[in-house]
């Protein structure tokens, strides 16, 4: 695998039952970029974001056949500590989820689950993720505040802080604004940019426009399969499939 690859897939194919839900999907995430994946509602893409980090292991009646490599290592390979390969993977959801805790706790839960039980160190931990998630300055005066007293946009960055926390190599977004306002969205989305210096950051996304201004590559998906994949710029002023071109402009979706 080329240095600049991070993750790839080969062939891969998912079952939920008798549904077919990811077909023959083959591509390379480059490393330290952001990744797009596009496409209608129901094409696979979010299958796909959790088959990076065996979140779909979580889902009854599903079958896998082909490869995910990540870091040169098969993540279904007998053997695979799932714990671990979601530490390095991290995930941060659709709709925030901070835990029912202090605003300290939540971006300590992680460290400490890890085994970090001193109390400087967490604290270092907490700084920097919450510094490295753009929310530091407006948190830090209230860190023994419930997490839920956040705003929305407030709690996704509190939840990306979460993830940062126990130095994941990438990051993947499930649709991480689609709840948020205009605001709090670009916030997010100027992070995104700034993140991707560190770390890998894959993002799922409906709105077109997000994946043209935050990513570098971008994969159409449609109906299970990855129809085209490559520079974001290159995706959508001069697509190699026609199924790409009629998605992007606006001819089906």
């Amino acid at each position: 695998m080329s240095e600049h690859t991070i993750i790839s897939t080969n062939n891969l194919n998912l079952w939920y039952q008798e549904k077919h839900a990811l077909q023959s999907v083959s591509m390379k995430i480059p490393k330290k970029h952001v990744t797009a994946l596009i496409g209608p509602s129901g094409c696979g893409k979010s299958t796909l974001l959790r088959c990076f980090n065996r979140m779909n292991d979580l889902v009854d009646h599903v079958k896998i056949t082909g490869e995910i490599v990540f870091d040169d290592e098969n993540i279904h390979a007998p053997g695979t500590d799932v714990v671990t390969l979601r530490k390095k993977i991290g995930m941060v959801f659709q709709k925030p989820n901070p835990f029912p805790k202090s605003i300290y706790e939540n971006v300590a839960y992680g460290p400490r689950v890890h085994g970090i039980r001193d109390t400087a160190e967490l604290d270092k931990i907490v700084e920097r993720s919450l510094r490295h998630a753009a929310i530091w300055d407006e948190v830090k005066d209230r860190m023994n505040d419930s997490a839920l007293g956040l705003s929305g946009g407030q709690q996704q960055r509190l939840c990306i802080a979460r993830t940062l926390a126990v130095e994941p190599e990438v990051i993947l977004m499930d649709e991480p604004c689609s709840a948020l306002d205009p605001i709090a969205t670009a916030k997010i989305e100027n992070l995104i940019d700034m993140l991707k210096a560190d770390y890998t950051v894959i993002i799922v996304t409906h709105n077109m426009q997000q994946a043209a201004r935050v990513s570098d590559y971008t994969g159409f998906m449609y109906l299970g399969k990855l129809i085209e994949c490559g520079i974001t710029a290159q995706i959508f002023e001069h697509p190699k499939e026609e199924l790409t071109e009629n998605y992007i402009t606006g001819r089906f979706g």
